[in-house]
């Protein structure tokens, strides 16, 4: 079973305008209200393309019920840990010429729910692999994430990491299975630089991020594109149909299920699972949250990869 950890869920609140300005009332439509979190957005495309998946998460109040509930009505079991407060709900307005993202900090946890979370990982069934993605909440401890690693790796587990923090390159000293940086991450975190027309600098690049720790590296890079490396070959992938970004928020974590939905169980589909990804990407973001991946396998043959190692 691949499980998902999502240590700061939302609820996403999905909207559109037409134009915005201070200072006066404006009018909204087409409101959608989804449970969210990265993690749990992986759960739910890696339950779409039939690899079982469920989900972990601090959660809290009526909003953190509601995602819970959410994620069961799409296939996805829960193991929550409960927490005090108000499960946070994320605001993403799109006016018409801009995508504005209103991204709350979160309810707080306690060393006590670090160590119920500790608790339940070290008794899921089945854990073959966990997926650590998003932010963390405030009150977090510094070595929480570690913690979570080295109990998987107790249980024989293999993880995958997606978060945007600083951490993430202490924890490569763990050896993760897989991680997926985009390129503003590579930048921030590791001080890399990559573009979809430079695959000498990309190569640079994916091997540092090996002779830091990392086995796999799925690096994206939005409309331009995604890097894939397994340490011995490297490949580049696009989805050249040309869509309507509506949201960019859900796509990242969608590709990322969708690769690993395909690449975890046989690691010899690369490119299955490269064309199964970015067209999942292209899909997503012409949705309001996540979508229902109507048009994934259209665009699956506008989708073109080369390997460049």
């Amino acid at each position: 079973m691949i499980y998902t950890l999502t240590a700061n869920p939302a609820i996403d609140y999905n909207v559109t305008c037409d134009g915005l300005a201070p200072d006066c009332v404006t009018r909204t439509r087409d409101a959608v209200y989804t449970p969210n979190g990265k993690g749990l957005n992986v759960s739910f495309a890696l339950q779409h393309f039939g690899e079982p998946s469920s989900i972990l998460g601090f959660f809290a109040g009526f909003s953190g019920r509601f995602i819970v509930d959410g994620a069961r009505e799409r296939g996805c079991e829960v193991f929550p840990v409960w927490v005090d407060g108000i499960t946070r709900v994320n605001v993403f307005l799109n006016s018409g010429e801009h995508e504005y993202n209103m991204v709350n900090a979160g309810a707080p946890i306690s060393r006590h729910d670090e160590d119920a979370m500790i608790e339940l990982i070290a008794s899921l069934p089945e854990l073959e692999c966990l997926s650590i993605s998003g932010s963390l909440p405030p009150g977090t401890s510094d070595g929480f994430l570690d913690r979570v690693v080295e109990k998987v790796r107790e249980r024989g587990g293999e993880v995958v990491v997606d978060i945007s923090s600083p951490l993430l390159r202490r924890l490569l000293a763990q050896r993760p299975l897989l991680i997926k940086p985009n390129d503003d991450e590579l930048r921030d975190i590791f001080g890399l630089e990559v573009s979809a027309n430079d695959d000498a600098g990309a190569l640079c690049a994916l091997e540092h991020l090996h002779e830091e720790g990392a086995q796999a590296v799925l690096l994206t890079m939005g409309g331009a594109g995604a890097y894939f490396s397994d340490g011995r070959h490297a490949w580049f992938a696009r989805c050249t149909y040309p869509v309507r970004v509506l949201s960019t928020v859900c796509a990242g974590d969608s590709t990322l299920g969708a690769f690993l939905s395909v690449w975890y169980r046989d690691r010899s589909r690369v490119e299955d699972g490269l064309r199964l990804a970015m067209a999942t990407g292209a899909n997503v973001v012409e949705c309001a949250g996540q979508g229902d991946f109507a048009r994934v396998e259209e665009y699956r043959g506008h989708v073109e990869i080369r390997q460049i190692r």
